[in-house]
């Protein structure tokens, strides 16, 4: 694994090894002692465009708990906010010793031209870029629903025959984008719900279903509603005519969640808008499954990094030096 830039272009067989190895950097976590030796020497750098909290911390606590040493570079405050550009940053962290660069951007294709450019050696992770892809959230998405779903006996599986629907922003969503492709890859069925709005012109060329009532989406009786943060910093035009109104009419209120069949789960990439796409009940339910999305979070991020950065041993060794 040289890079990890979007989920279109992984492969089945690829994401459940992602997917396995964040299994046993999970079981490392439940120890008294969480830090592993493995990436001892090496430098992670968090390049960070965008704001952040949740991804950054993530990230930086992944790599911390593999012992790597962790940069964190925020554009604001810094040389970029005077002009320069991604080019020089990558050149200046390539002469820093940088084994590997998570980068947010608000570019779609920044991480692509990073990896691509020539400017610098590092692997590249892609935290997030434009209204393109964010993979490693799609991953930790992929987790938390197998783990759900199949508990103790998760490792080598897929997700196939699960009914996954993905509701709200879709048009601004790269939690979307990377959601659709690999859940698809591991055989998962997906609906996207939205207002016609937030739907963006080339869904036809997805591999998904598109339906514009929440209502009838639940009553297909999904195992997973994934419901999407209204981006309102993104929002330029009017794409629905309040807040109330699409509350109403997409958000999930107590009489939505009830109408879930048994066993579904509720997921939100976070932050949350309470009262907005989500109600109070359903993001405090034990069908929601937030927190461990978060938790799973970091041990998937430590399985990109360690893939990145110690793929030449086997993820049983990493457990091996934990012990």
């Amino acid at each position: 694994m040289r890079h990890l830039l979007d989920t279109r272009t992984l492969t089945r067989e690829d994401a459940i090894r992602v997917l396995d190895v964040a299994e046993d950097m999970a079981d490392t976590q439940r120890r008294e002692v969480k830090k592993l030796p493995t990436l001892r020497g090496k430098t992670v750098v968090n390049l960070f465009f965008e704001d952040s909290t949740r991804t950054r911390i993530s990230f930086e606590a992944a790599a911390k708990r593999l012992s790597a040493d962790v940069i964190n570079f925020s554009a604001k405050g810094s040389s970029v906010s005077k002009g320069e550009s991604l080019q020089d940053t990558a050149q200046t962290l390539q002469a820093m010793g940088a084994d590997a660069v998570v980068i947010r951007h608000g570019a779609s294709g920044a991480p692509q031209t990073l990896a691509t450019s020539g400017w610098i050696s590092a692997g590249v992770v892609n935290a997030g870029d434009g209204t393109h892809e964010h993979p490693t959230q799609a991953l930790l998405d992929a987790f938390t629903i197998r783990k759900r779903t199949h508990g103790s006996a998760s490792r080598g599986r897929g997700l196939d025959g699960l009914h996954v629907a993905i509701v709200g922003d879709i048009l601004h969503s790269r939690v979307a984008r990377s959601n659709v492709w690999l859940l698809t890859t591991l055989g998962a069925r997906v609906t996207l719900v939205a207002p016609p709005t937030l739907v963006p012109q080339d869904v036809t060329a997805w591999p998904v279903t598109v339906r514009y009532d929440l209502d009838d989406a639940i009553a297909d009786a999904p195992d997973a509603l994934m419901m999407l943060r209204i981006q309102l910093e993104r929002m330029n035009a009017a794409y629905f005519p309040t807040e109330r109104e699409y509350s109403r009419r997409w958000g999930l209120d107590p009489l939505r969640l009830e109408a879930l069949p048994p066993g579904s789960m509720v997921l939100h990439p976070g932050p949350m808008n309470r009262g907005l796409e989500i109600s109070a009940a359903a993001a405090d339910s034990p069908r929601a499954t937030v927190l461990e999305q978060v938790a799973n979070g970091v041990s998937v991020r430590m399985a990109v990094l360690y893939l990145l950065l110690a793929g030449d041993h086997s993820s049983a060794n990493a457990k091996e030096e934990g012990r």
